[in-house]
């Protein structure tokens, strides 16, 4: 076995000489770190844990027992490309999460920012891009190709379609199946997905002002229940509502949107 100064590992364990581990790594008894592997300083891998592929996580990670982080893609054009997993800092992966690398067809890596919580059986599939402090819930899953923004919460058995979005501190309601891109700062809910409003108590815990919640309900009332085609929504809400960076962040998602928008 591969001797790593400063950190803890099982003896149990399996760690290729082809890792590369920070100072205060601890690996239970059980797990497997693979060629290509880099971990971060003070990051805990419990026992039974799968790491493989040229994955880089970053530190002060929790990883639980049975997950399995960086194989190869559920996706029958994968030809066996060098691709690229990068998890960042101070992530809880919990129990059989699983959390594949990208395919040359998705831009060769997938992408995991900071802070994030994933709960047991989610799965994040290649090419998938997530922000910070995301939150999933049990057996919540992303196809592939699908982007979640800073904040963004999925409850528990929630499903979402290949490309979609989900903008900055939306809110999905468990057992839904997003196939449409989320708006920031709303909540959807259902099978397919549906609008049910904004996501005020999320955006309460992030210290919005009473202001900028006032602002965030004209803009919804004006986007979603005026009646108005996207075009002379938008306008209106230029000309109406007081300038305000999450109203604008909120346009700017809806006239981006590629696969088009939960209504």
């Amino acid at each position: 076995m591969p001797v790593f100064r400063g950190t803890r590992i099982d003896p149990r364990a399996v760690v290729s000489h082809g890792a590369e581990l920070g100072t205060g790594v601890e690996v239970g008894p059980f797990s497997v770190i693979g060629d290509g592997v880099r971990v971060g300083s003070d990051t805990v891998i419990g026992p039974h844990v799968v790491l493989e592929g040229r994955t880089t996580i970053g530190s002060g990670n929790r990883i639980f027992q049975f997950a399995s982080v960086g194989a190869i893609p559920q996706d029958l054009k994968y030809a066996g490309e060098d691709s690229e997993l990068v998890i960042g800092d101070r992530n809880q992966i919990r129990e059989c999460v699983t959390i594949h690398r990208g395919t040359e067809g998705g831009g060769m890596i997938t992408r995991i920012g900071d802070d994030g919580l994933f709960m047991a059986c989610s799965h994040v599939a290649h090419d998938c891009r997530i922000g910070n402090r995301v939150i999933m819930g049990n057996a919540s899953i992303l196809a592939g190709h699908v982007t979640i923004d800073d904040g963004a919460i999925l409850s528990g058995l929630t499903g979402v379609h290949q490309f979609c979005t989900l903008g900055r501190l939306s809110y999905v309601g468990a057992a839904a199946i997003v196939v449409k891109d989320v708006p920031p700062f709303v909540t959807v809910q259902g099978d397919r997905a549906k609008l049910v409003g904004l996501n005020l108590e999320g955006l309460r815990r992030m210290g919005l002002s009473d202001d900028e919640l006032s602002s965030l309900k004209k803009a919804y009332r004006i986007l979603f229940r005026s009646g108005l085609i996207l075009e002379e929504a938008v306008a209106r809400v230029r000309a109406e509502v007081p300038p305000d960076p999450n109203v604008e962040l909120l346009t700017e998602f809806m006239v981006g949107s590629q696969r088009g928008v939960t209504r």
